[in-house]
């Protein structure tokens, strides 16, 4: 039964994702990592995109137009339906993340930390990234957030698993992708998340490591540039993937994570799966 780990590493373009992460690109080039191009939903922006990764609904259909007016969805997701698989999921995410797929309004003290065996997140790790601005970024060290997830797998046996981190997405709107500090922040991102990845490919977890969305020179996105769209998909696993020519389509995402795991598809997850079961 495969159990399977989504890493969302918000806002990078795909320029960077091929230049920069060389633990990524060294499995990519021994094989045992595989990379696709991947498009974003429009507006490419970061709540919109999260709600589509997780239902297969494009925001025209679920109505997140921006990172304003969150709320509980009301269509299924991949939360959802591997619960109703009776599979354990686990997010250690945004709190967006929660609001949209198990109750809104976020209230910090109740939502911080749950473990709610009815689902349809079943153990969850959250931050809200309170006061964010360009002069502070208020968020939470990537290397904590892999090993809070870590602990989810080794302590709860979640079969899925999320983690979503803004650290990347802030520092660009603050310094913009074509520059010193971004360099750097890439390189260290994964130089930390590598030993966390061989961690759960021993663990027996397949592992995708991608973005919601990228981000142009100028530290933007949620209009059609290709570099605000386009990011990296590198899978860890022994599913088949589209030629390399093709892009995916992050519509596709939600369906490719519940066939890989053996789960039926909801009616409204139209996008047909890229990964097989």
């Amino acid at each position: 039964m495969t159990k399977l780990l989504l890493i969302i590493l918000d806002g990078v373009p795909y320029r960077n994702w091929r230049r920069l992460f060389g633990n990524l690109e060294g499995w990519v080039e021994q094989g045992e990592a595989r990379v696709r191009r991947m498009r974003s939903v429009l507006p490419s922006t970061s709540a919109s995109c999260y709600a589509s990764i997780h239902t297969g609904v494009p925001p025209q259909q679920h109505h997140i137009w921006d990172n304003a007016g969150i709320r509980r969805l009301e269509f299924p997701d991949v939360f959802s339906e591997l619960t109703k698989a009776g599979r354990k999921t686990g997010a250690v995410t945004h709190s967006y993340w929660s609001e949209f797929f198990n109750r809104a309004p976020f209230d910090v003290v109740r939502d911080i930390e749950y473990d709610e065996p009815g689902g349809p997140i079943t153990h969850g790790r959250f931050h809200t990234m309170h006061g964010y601005g360009h002069a502070n970024q208020m968020t939470p060290s990537d290397y904590d957030l892999f090993g809070t997830l870590t602990r989810l797998c080794e302590v709860k046996g979640i079969d899925y698993g999320i983690l979503h981190t803004c650290t990347l997405d802030s520092m660009g709107h603050r310094f913009f992708h074509d520059c010193e500090e971004m360099d750097h922040a890439c390189g260290h991102l994964d130089a930390i998340l590598a030993p966390f990845i061989h961690r759960w490919r021993n663990a027996g977890y397949e592992v995708i490591v991608t973005a919601d969305h990228g981000q142009d020179a100028r530290g933007h996105h949620g209009g059609t540039g290709e570099e605000q769209r386009d990011f990296a998909f590198y899978y860890f696993g022994t599913s088949s993937l589209p030629p390399e020519d093709q892009v995916l389509d992050q519509l596709a995402l939600a369906p490719s994570i519940l066939t890989r795991m053996g789960v039926p598809l909801p009616a409204t997850m139209t996008a047909a799966p890229f990964l097989t079961a």
